[in-house]
């Protein structure tokens, strides 16, 4: 006899069954339009991503529940098929499947939930899923737009159910450090400047930069040289080399700041290759986090070290939460734990409930 599993759990075997690489959402996107179609609840499908609503009885504020449909490449090392689901001791293995197709399932789920139930006391209930997620063209803002005012927001992704209360931002740099170009033979002569060994001293500066200022939720930023480039030839040396920094922002500090305490530090030339994606934190006075806590009170709060779209609703009461864990997000083998899936539905719907009462 066939098992049967969880609407969430057949959703999201269908959806991790769905290959949908970055760029290439078409598919899983139709997928979840005829699927909530079919439970009769309106559903908008766009070049932006997917976006279903659920009205409340009179005006209120409107919730939205935020994830992607899209995935990274399957990569190396896999022991199955990724956009094969398979399920092994309680767990379900796919690419996708914690980062964030379990949150899509069980989002598209609730909101499914809470329209069986009468819907909402007050405003709406809109689940925003977008595309490009894990690239630098996410489709998040468009989608936004087209969804109209948002009040409050979930964003689904991985963080065991937990509450990611704050998030660091991605500011990322290049170092270009100078020097003279002279054969390697003649350097015990010196009168002469090395890019690479200017370029060293400036790294090994980093760790003494933007320490005074802990976020008393992220700690401090971290700043992490990634790749470095120099050298025309083995016995020459380099007339410039560059490295590339990985900076992992906080609250306490703007990307702005970052900058001019990198230019104040450093002799080598900073140059701020990317600053869109912002850090974010809940507010202090969070209703939204206040009835989730109530609905699921084991929650714990904590700091996420991962950007996510989030950054896009920064300015609205919203927080991070949802089922998997995020260590095996883009990883070989990533799988969820069924029984975070099917607890997340609930835990999305009741606050949805709780919070539009």
């Amino acid at each position: 006899m066939a098992l049967t599993w969880p609407a969430e759990v057949e959703l999201l075997r269908a959806l991790v069954a769905t290959p949908s690489v970055s760029g290439s959402e078409a598919a899983v996107g139709t997928l979840v339009e005829d699927t909530v179609r079919r439970w009769g609840l309106p559903v908008e499908r766009d070049a932006a991503g997917v976006r279903v609503e659920v009205r409340g009885g009179s005006a209120g504020p409107t919730l939205a529940l935020v994830s992607h449909l899209d995935v990274v490449p399957a990569g190396e090392g896999w022991t199955r098929d990724p956009f094969r689901p398979t399920i092994e001791e309680g767990r379900l293995y796919g690419r996708g499947s914690g980062d964030a197709k379990a949150s899509v399932a069980a989002m598209l789920c609730a909101a499914r939930d809470v329209a069986d139930a009468g819907g909402p006391a007050h405003g709406r209930l809109l689940v925003i899923l977008g595309y490009g997620e894990e690239t630098k063209l996410t489709s998040m803002p468009e989608a936004l737009a087209a969804a109209g005012p948002v009040d409050a927001a979930i964003v689904g992704e991985p963080t065991n159910l937990d509450f990611a209360v704050a998030q660091r931002g991605l500011m990322m740099v290049d170092l270009v450090a100078r020097g003279d170009q002279r054969h390697a033979g003649y350097a015990a002569e010196g009168g002469f400047t090395n890019a690479l060994v200017e370029l060293a001293r400036d790294l090994v500066r980093l760790q003494e930069i933007a320490t005074d200022r802990p976020h008393p939720v992220l700690g401090l930023p971290t700043i992490t040289p990634t790749m470095v480039e120099a050298g025309i030839s083995r016995n020459v040396t380099p007339p410039v080399a560059r490295a590339v920094l990985d900076i992992r922002s906080t609250p306490a500090w703007s990307h702005e700041e970052l900058a001019a305490a990198l230019q104040a530090e450093l002799v080598s030339q900073v140059v701020v290759t990317s600053t869109r994606l912002v850090p974010c934190e809940t507010p202090a006075a969070s209703r939204l986090l206040e009835v989730a806590g109530m609905v699921r009170p084991e929650a714990q709060r904590y700091g996420s070290p991962t950007c996510s779209d989030w950054v896009f609703l920064r300015d609205r009461d919203a927080f991070k939460c949802g089922p998997g864990t995020s260590r095996r997000s883009h990883t070989a083998d990533e799988y969820v734990d069924l029984h975070e899936v099917s607890a997340a539905r609930t835990f999305y719907g009741r606050t949805a409930r709780e919070y539009l009462a």
